[in-house]
């Protein structure tokens, strides 16, 4: 609902309504003085600016998704500090971590919402992007607000809306090294001026594989997708806004890449399997959207839905023996539910001369219902007969979340914020197993469970000059606990997780608004930790169990600046320490002071952009950055990690009025580096596999745009 406010603000007063972006600085006139664009963000449920909003944000805006082409949120998550995604190669295995916290792909630390519904699997948050106006990156607990499953933050993914006055089409094309061919195609106008106009756009991508199989000489890590997004934008009066969205995606990806841990470090991107796999995905997501805009009171509405289905095949031992293989078959359905009431955007109820009240509130209920089928076929060295272990699962949640939050801002200095959120949820499971041919009875539970949490927030921001602020904010937030679909006998059930987050900061801006500059301290402590552990009896098996307690503390720094018309300057860092705290046992063995797996002790990025006009038809332009990642672990126990590395990008081009034509290479140096490996004992010689992460690719992009 807040992206609905900040959609309805961008269009009014903020935006071009020819292509429906935040408004950015027009080349100044002689005299004028350069600044940064204002950056505004729903990391609240309401548009505010990004630098009087009391919390960390990283904004990743449209200039910048068009600067870098960003076409998936992975793109975009190396311009927030602490912010890491464990990546597979194949796409439906991607999992955001925010300063330590994440979980598994079912039961999100960090829950991503597209236009205001949030994804409840991690499975449907990482699609390709289109027509998207911005991505927000918001760092600490979320609960007040968003309730579960933000105990790390959330993603903000917000759409670019359909034109109601001019016709807008726009057309890219891009070759690259691995075979990539990627086209992408979207056009928007009104049918009704500045009443009804329509949005759609759609893309086609495709590429050879990273990673060579050296028993077969073939590649398998191959990426194909489909993928489109239709729009409706309906504005029947001055103060009624309706936006219905549809978006669909059908994904069809190779093989895992995975292999030992010691062989792909001595060759990268060559492993040897005698079976070679796939992995699929198909997704549809409805969403609509409503709003009214009031002289006192502004009601919004969301409803959303989310479908998709799965289905992989990979080798189960990743050796060129025939030992096993896996497949495995999941689907979900989601529905969810939200009404609330703000007082107006930028109108606050005025209490007295010195002091205003602005307050929201809103009801949210959501249903998901999600299902998995997978066997593993097992073929034991010199026995005759192969074996099948079979599980099939249905696991169902129904939830209700109220909540509310009110800003008293005083003096026009000091902003005073509590907030709070109330969520009942509950679970069933209905958990099958069997072995073909029957070495025991079938199993069968039927399992329930009920959870409920008050999720409070309390912040305080003091503007000790227009350029300059201060902010103070402490957050509770929780994962619920729920079922796992496969596990050992007695691992079905996992608890509930619970955080709390304190954060300190400061917001600036200096020259003239040419530069901003913020800083943050947190600290975070979390109890009942939910995390994937190894399943013993079957191998690239996890499931989700309490672990104990641990907590992260660090600090974040982030710079933007534009020293001079068409010259651009970016940075981050971030520093991480999260661990776990005396009396953790993960698998029946003491993890205390151990670190938390795939969280980098700091991350960094920095980068320039620098464009000027070569004649009155073109302008040329040269983009730079450079990404860092610190040592992380791969597992709870420590056993293996992955030493520091740096990533280069470079991109220049020349653009018109209409057309655009650019060179590009990404990790320029061809680092090697594995972002992802598993603890794999008795069938990987180092006792790990993992994957290789990408090697330098390079291309040409061209476009057009009306």
């Amino acid at each position: 609902m807040g992206v609905l406010l900040m959609a309805f603000v961008s269009v009014r007063s903020l935006a071009n309504e020819g292509d429906g972006r935040f408004a950015t600085n027009p080349s100044p006139a002689l005299g004028e003085i350069t600044t940064l664009p204002p950056v505004f963000v729903t990391a609240q449920k309401e548009i505010t600016d990004a630098q009087n909003t009391p919390l960390s944000v990283s904004a990743v805006t449209a200039q910048t998704i068009e600067d870098a082409k960003i076409n998936s949120v992975r793109d975009a998550s190396i311009y927030a500090p602490n912010v890491v995604m464990t990546d597979f190669s194949a796409r439906k295995l991607s999992n955001p971590r925010f300063r330590g916290l994440g979980a598994s792909p079912n039961n999100p630390a960090v829950t991503t919402y597209y236009d205001g519904v949030p994804q409840f699997s991690a499975t449907s948050s990482s699609i390709e992007l289109l027509d998207v106006e911005q991505i927000e990156f918001v760092r600490g607990p979320q609960g007040a607000l968003f309730g579960r499953n933000t105990v790390g933050g959330l993603i903000n993914i917000n759409s670019t809306r359909p034109s109601l006055k001019d016709w807008v089409a726009s057309a890219t094309g891009t070759y690259g090294n691995y075979d990539l061919w990627d086209g992408r195609a979207s056009v928007s106008a009104p049918m009704v001026e500045d009443k009804l106009g329509f949005g759609v756009g759609f893309g086609w991508s495709s590429r050879e594989g990273y990673t060579k199989n050296d028993v077969t000489g073939h590649d398998l890590d191959s990426r194909e997708a489909f993928f489109g997004k239709g729009q409706l934008l309906w504005l029947p009066t001055e103060r009624w806004e309706v936006r219905l969205l549809l978006t669909g995606e059908q994904a069809r990806d190779g093989d895992y890449a995975l292999g030992d841990l010691t062989a792909i470090r001595a060759r990268p991107h060559h492993v040897a399997r005698n079976f070679e796999g796939f992995t699929r995905r198909d997704l549809i997501a409805p969403t609509l959207l409503a709003n009214y805009f009031g002289e006192r009171v502004d009601f919004s509405l969301i409803t959303g839905g989310v479908w998709w289905k799965t289905a992989d095949e990979t080798d189960l031992d990743y050796t060129p023996a025939p030992l096993g293989t896996r497949h495995n078959e999941e689907q979900d359905v989601q529905f969810t539910q939200e009404i609330r009431l703000a007082s107006a955007k930028d109108a606050p109820w005025r209490l007295c001369d010195n002091a205003s009240l602005k307050w929201q509130g809103g009801v949210f209920f959501f249903i998901q219902n999600y299902e998995q089928e997978a066997f593993n076929d097992l073929n034991p060295p010199l026995s005759p007969v192969s074996l099948r272990s079979a599980s099939q699962a249905r696991l169902d949640d129904i939830g209700l979340g109220i909540y509310g939050q009110a800003t008293l801002m005083l003096w026009e200095k000091l902003d005073l914020t509590v907030g709070a959120r109330g969520d009942v949820e509950s679970k069933e499971a209905t958990l099958r197993s069997f072995t073909t041919p029957a070495l025991s009875p079938p199993g069968r539970q039927n399992l329930s469970d009920d959870f409920s949490e008050c999720t409070p927030q309390f912040s305080a921001m003091y503007h000790i000059t227009p350029d300059c602020a201060a902010y103070a904010t402490a957050a509770r937030g929780f994962k619920a606990g729920g079922f796992n679909s496969s596990s050992p006998p007695g691992t079905e059930r996992y608890g509930q997780e619970d955080t709390w987050n304190y954060e300190a900061g400061f917001k600036t801006e200096w020259c003239n608004h040419r530069l901003t500059a913020n800083f943050a301290a947190f600290y975070t402590c979390w109890d009942n930790l939910q995390l994937n552990v190894r399943n013993p009896f079957v191998p690239g098996q996890f499931y989700i169990a309490n672990v104990g307690s641990a907590d992260s503390k660090g600090v974040e720094f982030e710079l933007n600046a534009r020293p001079v018309e068409g010259w651009d300057v970016f940075a981050s860092v971030g520093y991480d320490e999260a661990r776990f705290l005396s009396g953790s046992e993960s698998s029946g063995a003491s993890v205390a002071g151990n670190r938390v797996p795939f969280t980098p002790d700091y991350t960094a990025n920095a980068g320039m952009q620098y464009a000027f006009a070569c004649c009155k038809e073109a302008t040329l332009y040269a983009r730079a950055e450079v990404i860092v990642h610190g040592r992380f672990f791969y597992d709870d126990q420590n056993s293996a990690s992955q030493a520091a590395y740096t990533l280069a990008n470079f991109r220049a081009g020349m653009r018109g009025k209409h057309w655009f034509a650019e060179g590009w290479v990404k990790n320029a140096f061809d680092a090697n580096y594995v972002p992802v490996a598993l603890a794999y004992p008795g069938l990987a010689p180092s006792g790990l596999i993992g994957e290789s992460g990408a090697p330098v690719t390079f291309g040409l992009t061209a476009g057009v745009r009306f």
